[in-house]
């Protein structure tokens, strides 16, 4: 196989994973780095970093749509970003000292517990009702999100306890390359009591900045390899944005069900091949 035919191949199978990581929030790199490692036989370290280079290109596609339609909750996520990003450096940081093999199986490891917690509600509760939060209040959080019967409101709460679970989503952005896309929308869906479109959208607002916050750190330790890092950024970024326009068509119900598939999929791969030293 030549460069040209490595690189058309890499391009399509991007489009597949930007494509699925902006449908579901999750971030490109959830697909690109186990295809990279597990079909390819790249470097792990090196599969991260042109993770973490499309995983930019895959917020940089989709937020824009999420934010005109209305979606994306900005105050969440700038607040959230500041513990992503701080979490990003290091786990960047921890690359360099842990062993591929034991990245392959805590990667596999979060993905399944992902995928095992996204399943256990199948319904956006009405919080509009709620008691406001305190500090969620203070800090204006509470939004409203298009739905088929025009604007719905929601309250936001838990606002420490999802600061907290997002230092763990951008330590583990940082360390796998998956954008932390699966915990950053299980910590606003689940913990913060967000709807889930809107932590879908809100996510993908977000992983852009988390990613830029590690992706130096690789660039730095020469983990980023241009020839590979480009076909994964534009077929990404392009399946992005095809992914963001069938979001707002897609009922939440399925959303949910191709989340918790594909994650527990590409979980089971990533524990089994960390395990018998295949990464």
């Amino acid at each position: 196989m030549n460069v040209l035919e490595f690189s058309l191949i890499v391009f399509t199978c991007s489009i597949a994973a930007g494509f699925l990581g902006s449908l579901t929030g999750l971030g490109g790199g959830f697909l690109v780095t186990p295809v990279l490692t597990l079909l390819f036989g790249v470097d792990i370290r090196y599969a991260i970093g042109a993770s973490l280079i499309s995983v930019i290109a895959t917020s940089s596609g989709a937020a824009a749509a999420y934010v005109k339609e209305g979606f994306t909750n900005l105050r969440v996520g700038m607040l959230l970003e500041i513990a992503t990003s701080l979490g990003a450096v290091v786990g960047a940081s921890l690359v360099s000292v842990l062993p591929g093999r034991a990245i392959a199986v805590v990667f596999g490891l979060v993905l399944m517990q992902s995928a095992w917690i996204s399943s256990r509600r199948h319904a956006d509760p009405d919080t509009s009702n709620m008691p406001p939060d305190r500090l969620a209040a203070r800090l204006q959080l509470d939004s409203t999100y298009p739905t088929a019967q025009g604007l719905r409101g929601y309250r936001v709460s838990n606002v420490p306890a999802g600061f907290g679970l997002m230092w763990i989503a951008g330590l583990l952005s940082g360390l796998l390359g998956i954008g932390s896309g699966a915990v950053k929308v299980l910590a606003m869906d689940q913990a913060m009591h967000i709807p889930f479109k809107v932590s879908t959208a809100t996510s993908n607002f977000m992983i852009g900045v988390t990613a830029a916050a590690s992706a130096g750190i690789y660039f730095r330790a020469g983990y980023v390899d241009p020839e590979l890092a480009m076909p994964v950024m534009l077929g990404v970024a392009l399946g992005a944005l095809m992914g963001a326009r069938l979001l707002f068509r897609t009922p939440t119900a399925r959303l949910r069900l191709l989340f918790g598939a594909i994650v527990a999929l590409v979980g089971l791969e990533m524990i089994y091949h960390g395990v018998v030293g295949r990464v």
